[in-house]
């Protein structure tokens, strides 16, 4: 199964929030799709970030270098990319080209081999425990409280909020917000906070220790450019668990968390740091060091295989406008029930491309990607959404 094309697209989608109506959030992804020479497709996603510079460094970079090579050599395929166009380790573009790539590579094989990817991976289980992102940034003390009982309502068994993110508001606003969600829940559900590399490591600190009796699950990524020196710190000051890792590049990254005893729980995403290939090696790593693994960075139904398929795999992140962007642009994606999530019974990701929402939500002009009133992450700012006011 040799490689004979690879095309790159970005694609949009709107997320409305119910109850609110208003599009909340914006969620944009790079598709990819490698076809070989014997006509056989895949499919592969990467993130938002920086679209206009890795969809030509996917077709015009990566492309040319590993044009007929077999997609089931993946070691191989990284190793030409890692020695002739990466080998300073750089992250960002390269990584996240390189994910996409590799997604639609597994994808070939699992059709291949008739066996989904999980399986491929390690086949672990065929289900993975399962999260929901529920809080958004701008929502008040009430708003935390109301969805966090809605998503219970609606058979979620974990939930994770976002802190931070918010310029008008301080960690207190958060310890508030954090103890809000608590009392509505109850002491038994399983909650985590996201602060997305927002505080400094004071503001980390006094968060940390201000939510100290709410009983959190993690504390993901409370520090600036995920900092291992200053998270290692956070974490012998502090009784909550610390997370990182979704947007970390490859695995030297990861073994900087590691080293520096900078985590509790390690979150690959692969998605963006190199695909399945590089993931895989990030989970034997956090085995050897008895780490458990969660998913970071939502994208649930290409983070599910990894999860399920590796013995240190955690729960998949439904954050929810992710969960909502994938059910729209692909067909037969699982669902949660119950605080769980069934791998499909169908090789390879187990969905299929929905071409007609590909084509209806594609971007083909860059100014029609930029995020107006949003903030880095796609989320409408409190400022643009009246009802919230």
């Amino acid at each position: 199964m040799k490689i004979a094309n690879i095309k790159a697209s970005l694609h949009r989608h709107e997320i409305d929030l119910p109850g609110i109506g208003a599009s909340i959030e914006t969620r944009m992804f790079v598709f990819v799709e490698i076809e070989t020479e014997d006509g056989r497709k895949g499919m592969g996603c990467t993130g938002s970030f920086l679209p206009w510079a890795v969809m030509p460094c996917i077709e015009q970079h990566i492309f040319p270098l590993i044009k007929g090579k077999d997609v089931r050599h993946t070691e191989a395929i990284h190793h030409a990319v890692w020695k002739q166009l990466n080998n300073r380790a750089y992250t960002g573009v390269i990584s996240n080209a390189l994910s996409a790539i590799d997604i639609a590579c597994w994808d070939l094989r699992g059709k291949a081999e008739n066996q989904s990817i999980a399986e491929l991976l390690g086949g672990f289980s065929n289900e993975a425990y399962t999260y929901a992102t529920f809080g958004y940034p701008f929502f008040d003390e009430q708003q935390i409280a109301d969805y966090a009982k809605k998503f219970l309502a609606d058979g979620h068994t974990m939930l994770k909020m976002v802190v931070g993110g918010e310029p008008t508001r301080t960690w207190k606003d958060d310890v508030r917000r954090v103890r809000a969600a608590r009392d509505a829940i109850g002491p038994d559900v399983d909650l985590m906070i996201d602060a997305n590399c927002w505080f400094d490591p004071h503001d980390a600190f006094m968060l940390a220790k201000g939510v100290e009796d709410c009983n959190l699950k993690w504390f993901e990524e409370p520090i600036q450019q995920n900092d291992a020196r200053a998270l290692a710190d956070l974490r012998s000051r502090v009784q909550v668990p610390i997370a990182a890792g979704q947007m970390e590049g490859h695995r030297w990254r990861y073994r900087e968390l590691v080293t520096h005893h900078a985590v509790d729980v390690l979150q690959p995403n692969v998605l963006y740091n190199g695909g399945y290939t590089e993931a895989l090696k990030v989970a034997h790593m956090a085995q050897a060091f008895n780490l458990p693994m969660a998913n970071g960075g939502g994208w649930p139904i290409f983070n599910m295989h990894i999860l399920a398929g590796v013995m240190n795999g955690g729960p998949v992140e439904f954050h929810y406008g992710m969960w909502m962007t994938g059910k729209h642009f692909f067909d037969g994606t699982p669902d949660p029930i119950n605080g769980k999530m069934r791998i499909p019974d169908r090789p390879g990701l187990g969905f299929t491309p929905n071409y007609d929402a590909l084509r209806d939500g594609r971007v083909k002009d860059p100014e029609a990607s930029r995020l107006k009133n949003r903030d880095a992450h796609g989320y409408l700012l409190r400022e643009a959404i009246p009802s919230l006011a």
